[in-house]
């Protein structure tokens, strides 16, 4: 089983040094959120700071809200992050639901999901090399993997699933318990099947998490309360954060029975030396 880390996003300042001790230890993947209308430093940028401070550890976005964003831009930017990690990015992909972050970029929100539709036939196009379009030649440089880094679909509405066959590598489970989440893993194979897609899809899940003393739990539930403030959920999302050794234990293990390949542990505290914690109780 594969062990992840999602990073906190109130002190962008303290990110090199969470990439480096994470890297340092048994942690596979550098998760971030993103968002344009709020305080998270932006994704892309970040990761590509992170890959560079470190030779092992995967970078991940959990998930680009890829419609707020130019689509030509963005197959160059996740080209060239894949070719400077050396192939250890992962595209955690959605369409978001937030109508400030569609109002920000200028897109309609209604749009969201046929876009990020249009968006993957173009970017599968240019990582492989070809033209990006009627008179626009190939947009480089090209990924260091073959046609273009792992894709991990998030979301939760049949559309999402659906892309994972058509577009992706996998799906990205977040802020679920096993009892729903098995349903859509299952759903996300059948779609694998019914698109004949070599193998099977790679299946992450994501669960919240703070280990440490109380100060540290409690900035933890403020940040998540405040993240999720827009959904109407917050309270909910935030009773779900794991803050006792057990009960992550306990997740982790309930997560790979129901068949996830790799757990992220999202930390949203900016204590760093959770990642000594976690890592003592998960290994």
């Amino acid at each position: 089983m594969k062990i992840g880390l999602g990073l906190p996003i109130d002190d962008p300042a303290l990110l090199l040094s969470w990439a480096r001790r994470a890297d340092a230890g048994p942690f596979s993947t550098l998760g971030l959120l993103d968002r344009l209308v709020f305080h998270n430093p932006e994704p892309l940028v970040t990761l590509a700071a992170l890959a560079g401070a470190t030779s092992r550890i995967r970078v991940q976005t959990e998930v680009l809200i890829a419609p707020v964003h130019n689509t030509a831009l963005l197959a160059k930017q996740t080209a060239t992050l894949d070719r400077m990690s050396g192939g250890r990015f992962t595209l955690g992909i959605g369409v978001g639901g937030r109508e400030d972050d569609c109002l920000a970029a200028g897109i309609d929100l209604r749009r969201r999901g046929r876009r990020l539709d249009e968006q993957m036939a173009l970017l599968r196009r240019t990582w492989a090399g070809e033209p990006y379009g009627e008179g626009v030649g190939p947009i480089g440089p090209a990924p260091a993997t073959p046609g273009g880094p792992e894709v991990l679909f998030g979301g939760f509405a049949p559309a999402a699933i659906e892309r994972v066959g058509r577009f992706g590598d996998g799906f990205l489970g977040a802020a679920l318990p096993p009892k729903h989440l098995t349903g859509l893993f299952r759903d996300v194979e059948k779609v694998w099947e019914k698109y004949d897609r070599p193998g099977r899809p790679r299946l992450l899940a994501q669960i919240s998490v703070a280990l440490g003393p109380q100060g540290t739990l409690d900035r933890a539930r403020r940040n998540l309360l405040d993240y999720y403030e827009f959904s109407g959920r917050a309270d909910y999302m935030a009773d779900g954060l794991l803050t006792a050794p057990q009960d992550i234990r306990a997740a982790v293990a309930a997560l790979t029975d129901i068949g996830a390949d790799e757990v992220v542990l999202y930390c949203w505290a900016p204590d760093p030396d959770q990642i000594d914690r976690l890592a003592e109780v998960l290994f």
